[in-house]
C-alpha cells in the first residue's frame, strides 16, 4: 500500500461512513498513524439517498471527498481499497491492493441491504443503500414512464406505473411520499399523453404499523399523511417473492409491477476472518463490549451499524442509524488516545437525540426525548437537522438551494437518465 513506516502506533480504520469519519476527526493530529480504507473515495450522506432516486438532488450534493475530509490531518493516509480478509493472529488485513499490518483495527464497514436469504428478491428488486443504487433506481423510474408511452396494453402500462416499496421504516416512508409528490406535481406536466392518475404507490409493512421505531402518534400521523397523498399502505403483509413482474405475499394480494424497492431491513457488512458463527449476532453484527472492543480481541474495535453492543437497555444493540455511529466514533477516538496514554477508558453511553421522518412537502414527524410534533414545523426541523449534518459548506448550500427551488416551483430538476438501467421489459407483454 506504500504506507511509510513510523514509530507511532498504526490505527487502521475500515469504512468512511458516519462512524469512520467521526473517529477520524477524533484522531486528528494525535501521535498516531491513521490509515483510512474505503472502496469509494467519498462519504455518502445516506439519509438523502431517496432524494437522489426521485430526482430531487444530484448525487454530488450528498457526497463528499474523503481526502478533503482529512486534509491537514497529520500522519493520515487514505487508500481506495476493498478489504478482503482480517488475519487476527498476524495483526494484518488483506485488501485488493495488498496487505497491511496494524496495531489497532477499527471496523466501521456499515450496513447493506438484508434480503433475509431470498435470492429471487435480491436479484429482481431495487435497493437504495448507495449512490450507484440510487442512480439505478432513478433511471428505472424514468425509463418505466418512457416505456409506458410505447404500449397500448393497459395491463402492461399499469405494471410500468405501479411502484411497490417493501419496508415502512423512514427510508420506505420517505420514498413513498416523494413518489406521491412526483405523481401529483410533475408527471402530469412531463407526460401529458399518459393517464398518470393510474400511477399506484404501494407501501408494504410486515408489522401492524409503519415507522415502528417511532411513537404511535408519529406512526399514525405519518400514515394519515401518506394516505392523503394517495399512497396505499398494506400492513401485516409479508412479501414472499418477486420474479421481476409479480410480487407475491403471504396474503391473497399480489402486485404486478416493474419496480419493487426493497427497504425492509439491513445487516452488517461482513469481512472474512470475523465471520465465525460464534462471533456474529443477528443481522451479521459484531458483538462488542462497552468500549466497542470486539469480544475476544484486545486491539480490534467495531463501531456503527456493524457493531452490536448488547446491554440491559439495548438487548439487540443500538439502532443502525447515523447518531449511534457518530457517537461511537467520537467516543472510540477519545478512548484510543486514552489507551495510548495508559489512562482508563470511558464506556460508551448512547444519548438518544430522537428520530424523524419526512413524508413530503410541509409534512414530517419528529420524536424527541421530551417532545413530539408533526406537520409543517416538524418539516422545517427535519430540513435544518439534515442540512446541519451534511459535510461541507458547498453541499449544504447546494441542497438548500435545491430544496428552496423545488418548494417554490414544485419541481425536481434532476430527473435525468444519465446512465440507463437497461431493464428487460419483455415479461410485461405476456
Amino acid at each position: 500500500m506504500n504506507i511509510p513506516k513510523t514509530s507511532f502506533p498504526r490505527i487502521v480504520i475500515i469504512g468512511s461512513g458516519f462512524a469512520g469519519i467521526s473517529i477520524a476527526k477524533g484522531l486528528k493530529n494525535k501521535e498516531v498513524q491513521v490509515v483510512l480504507l474505503d472502496k469509494h473515495n467519498y462519504h455518502t450522506f445516506q439519509p438523502l439517498l431517496y432524494q437522489v432516486s426521485t430526482g430531487g438532488l444530484e448525487p454530488d450534493s450528498i457526497a463528499y471527498p474523503i481526502r478533503k475530509v482529512i486534509k491537514g490531518y497529520n500522519n493520515f493516509f487514505f487508500r481506495l481499497a476493498n478489504v478482503e480478509e482480517i488475519r487476527t493472529e498476524e495483526n494484518t488485513i488483506v485488501t485488493n491492493i495488498g496487505a497491511l499490518e496494524y496495531d489497532y483495527l477499527v471496523i466501521a464497514t456499515g450496513s447493506e441491504t438484508n434480503y433475509y436469504g431470498n435470492r429471487e428478491i435480491e436479484i429482481n428488486s431495487m435497493a437504495m443503500k448507495t449512490i450507484p443504487q440510487s442512480l439505478n433506481l432513478r433511471s428505472l423510474i424514468l425509463e418505466n414512464f418512457e416505456q409506458a408511452l410505447l404500449t397500448d396494453q393497459y395491463h402492461e402500462r399499469d405494471a410500468l406505473m405501479n411502484f411497490v416499496i417493501v419496508g415502512a421504516g423512514p427510508t420506505g416512508v420517505e420514498l413513498a411520499g416523494a413518489l406521491a409528490e412526483i405523481k401529483k406535481g410533475i408527471l402530469p406536466k412531463d407526460y401529458p399523453d399518459l393517464d398518470t392518475r393510474r400511477v399506484q404507490i404501494h407501501l408494504i409493512q410486515s408489522g401492524d404499523r409503519i415507522l415502528k421505531e417511532m411513537s404511535e402518534k408519529a406512526s399514525q400521523k405519518a400514515e394519515d399523511f401518506l394516505e392523503g397523498l394517495g399512497v396505499q399502505i398494506w400492513k401485516n403483509t409479508r412479501v414472499t417473492g418477486y420474479d421481476g413482474k409479480t410480487v407475491t405475499t403471504d396474503t391473497d394480494v399480489d402486485f404486478e409491477t416493474a419496480t419493487l424497492v426493497w427497504a425492509a431491513g439491513v445487516k452488517g457488512v461482513e469481512i472474512k476472518g470475523l465471520n465465525a458463527k460464534d462471533l456474529l449476532v443477528g443481522g451479521s453484527r459484531i458483538p462488542v463490549d462497552e468500549f466497542n472492543k470486539v469480544k475476544g480481541h484486545n486491539n480490534i474495535f467495531a463501531i456503527g451499524d456493524v457493531a452490536c453492543m448488547q446491554t440491559e437497555d439495548t438487548p439487540k444493540g443500538h439502532p443502525m442509524m447515523a447518531q449511534p455511529a457518530m457517537q461511537q466514533g467520537k467516543n472510540l477516538g477519545e478512548n484510543l488516545v486514552r489507551l495510548l496514554e495508559n489512562k482508563p477508558l470511558e464506556p460508551f453511553v448512547y444519548r438518544d437525540k430522537g428520530s424523524m421522518a419526512t413524508i413530503g412537502r410541509n409534512k414530517a414527524v419528529v420524536d424527541m426525548k421530551n417532545i413530539r410534533f408533526q406537520g409543517v414545523f416538524a418539516w422545517f426541523v427535519w430540513m435544518f437537522v439534515h442540512l446541519f449534518f451534511l459535510i461541507g459548506f458547498r453541499n449544504r448550500m447546494v441542497v438548500f438551494v435545491n430544496w428552496v427551488y423545488n418548494y417554490v416551483r414544485f419541481d425536481r430538476e434532476a430527473r435525468l437518465i444519465i446512465r440507463p438501467f437497461n431493464r428487460n421489459y419483455s415479461a410485461f407483454k405476456d
